[in-house]
């Protein structure tokens, strides 16, 4: 089986953070596309919601080294689409640069003279293109790969926050317009875990209040032996 096969491919948006940069020098006009592909240590937009859930995701910075980066195979595409590239890293090498500072990770590229790559240029220049979302594959079975953290919003809905702290590898940097999650099965996947969680804890709060009862009951008894034998 693929090891991939084994994990889980997630994606997770930056919004407003694509600019055109000129490039000094050289003959011609020539221009990159810059951008912030991950931010660490905010949260996401929502991964998945309900009236009484939300799901939201931080990237925390020992998740995505220089090292991890160097080792994958990144494209730089649009919309998440294998099928326009317009840039690439394989194994720290190729088209595509990047920076891993304190606050994300930076990328850039000069767009190719091709439809996608004049396409990205003008709607990047024009703002439509305005955000960016990285995907990555984590592995699920690893218990480190990410921790859980729980709170009550302002709406009263439960908000639970998934921190990534371990990827196994990132695929893509993506332009969009509007970065969101639509991941559904992701969603979908998280939302059943949350539930999950909601029942073994509904069960565990049960068998404690039956083993109280159980206590309760132990100790009425023994008093009232107690005060038998004080009786007699």
């Amino acid at each position: 089986m693929d090891r991939r096969q084994k994990m889980q491919l997630r994606q997770t948006p930056c919004e407003g953070s694509l600019t055109l940069a000129e490039i000094p020098g050289g003959e011609g006009e020539s221009r990159q596309i810059e951008g912030m592909a991950i931010v660490f240590n905010r949260e996401s937009v929502p991964l998945y919601e309900d009236d009484t859930l939300v799901i939201r995701e931080v990237i925390a910075p020992e998740a995505v080294t220089r090292e991890l980066l160097d080792r994958s195979d990144i494209l730089a595409t649009l919309y998440h689409d294998n099928n326009r590239i317009l840039a690439r890293s394989r194994s720290g090498h190729g088209t595509l640069s990047y920076d891993v500072t304190g606050e994300g990770v930076r990328f850039r590229f000069t767009p190719p003279d091709t439809e996608d790559g004049r396409t990205a240029t003008a709607l990047v220049e024009r703002g439509e293109l305005s955000g960016c979302s990285f995907a990555f594959f984590m592995d699920m079975a690893d218990a480190e790969a990410q921790t859980r953290t729980e709170r009550t919003g302002e709406d009263g809905r439960k908000e639970v926050i998934y921190t990534v702290r371990k990827i196994a590898d990132v695929c893509d940097f993506t332009l969009c317009p509007r970065p969101a999650y639509e991941d559904t099965e992701v969603a979908t996947s998280l939302r059943d875990a949350e539930r999950a969680e909601d029942e073994r804890t509904k069960k565990l709060a049960a068998e404690e209040r039956h083993r109280q009862a159980e206590r309760e009951a132990d100790m009425a008894f023994i008093e009232a032996l107690m005060k038998r034998d004080i009786n007699f």
